[in-house]
C-alpha cells in the first residue's frame, strides 16, 4: 500500500493528479524538441505553461493538507510528506526551467530588426547632381543647414527617448502592483478551494451520521411499536398462553374478577 495514502486519501488523490501533470509535461516537452515551426511551438509552450500552473495549485493543496495533518501524525510520516512535497517542486522547477529555455529560443528566432535604412540610389544621385551645380559658399550653408535639421532631429529623439523610458518606468510599476494584487487574489482563491473541499468532506461526514441515527430511531421505533402490540393481545385475550406475561403488567380481567369476588 501507498505510503501517503496510508496517511491520507485525499493526499494520495492530489498526489495521483500532480503524478499525472508531470507526466503529461514530459511527453509534452518530448513533443516541443520535433515541433520545428514557430507557431506550434508557441501553442505547444502555452499549453505546457497551463499544465505547469495546475501542478503549481495543487502543490499548494498538498502542502495545506500536509500541514493539516501534522499535529496528529509522527515525526517519520512528517519528514516523508515533506520530502514528497519538496520533491513535486523540484520537478516543477525543472519543468519550468525548461519552458524558460525554449521560450528564449523562440524569441531569439523571430527577433528580426533592421536598425539602420540606408538611403537609396536614386536620392543619392540627386545629392550629386545638386551638389555638382552648387559654389562652396552654396555647398557649405546647404551642409550647415543639414547639420542644424540634424541636431534638431537629434533632440527631438533624445525626448521621444526619454518620455517612453518614463512611460516604460510607470506602466513597469502599474504591472507590478497589479501583478501582486494579482497574487494575493490567487492565494485567496487557492484557500477559499481548500476550505470549500474541506466544507465538502465534513458535510458528508455529518450525512453519514444522521443516516445512522435514523436508522437507530427506526429500529427503536419498531421495539415500541412490538412492545405496544404485545399489551393490546394481552388485554384483549389475557389467556392466550402463547405470549409470555409482560414483568409488571397481570392481566387485566383476572383483576377485574378478583375485585367483584371480594365485593
Amino acid at each position: 500500500m501507498d505510503p501517503i495514502s496510508a496517511v491520507s486519501e485525499e493526499l494520495a488523490e492530489i498526489e495521483g493528479q500532480i503524478n499525472d501533470i508531470f507526466r503529461a509535461l514530459s511527453n509534452g516537452f518530448q513533443k516541443l524538441e520535433k515541433i520545428k515551426d514557430a507557431n506550434r511551438q508557441s501553442r505547444q509552450l502555452e499549453e505546457l505553461t497551463d499544465k505547469m500552473r495546475d501542478c503549481k495549485s495543487l502543490i499548494k493543496d498538498f502542502d495545506r493538507e500536509v500541514k493539516s495533518l501534522e499535529s496528529g501524525n509522527d515525526a517519520n510520516t512528517n519528514r516523508m510528506l515533506n520530502d514528497r512535497r519538496q520533491s513535486m517542486v523540484k520537478e516543477l522547477n525543472s519543468y519550468v526551467a525548461l519552458k524558460k529555455k525554449y521560450s528564449s529560443n523562440l524569441a531569439s528566432n523571430n527577433k528580426r530588426v533592421d536598425l539602420f535604412d540606408g538611403p537609396g540610389e536614386e536620392h543619392m544621385e540627386e545629392n550629386v547632381l545638386l551638389a555638382s551645380n552648387m559654389s562652396n559658399q552654396e555647398l557649405m550653408d546647404k551642409g550647415n543647414s543639414m547639420m542644424d535639421d540634424t541636431d534638431q532631429a537629434i533632440e527631438r529623439g533624445k525626448k521621444i527617448v526619454q518620455e517612453t523610458i518614463n512611460v516604460g518606468t510607470d506602466t513597469s510599476a502599474a504591472l507590478k502592483a497589479q501583478t501582486e494584487q494579482m497574487s494575493r487574489v490567487v492565494n485567496e482563491l487557492d484557500s477559499i478551494h481548500f476550505s470549500l473541499k474541506k466544507a465538502s468532506k465534513l458535510v458528508k461526514e455529518i450525512g453519514r451520521q444522521v443516516a445512522t441515527d435514523k436508522c437507530i430511531m427506526a429500529f427503536l421505533f419498531l421495539i415500541v411499536l412490538g412492545v405496544i402490540a404485545i399489551i393490546i393481545v394481552k388485554i384483549v385475550n389475557p389467556n392466550n398462553k402463547d405470549i409470555r406475561d409482560i414483568p409488571g403488567l397481570a392481566p387485566p380481567a383476572m383483576n377485574r374478577r378478583l375485585l367483584w369476588n371480594n365485593y
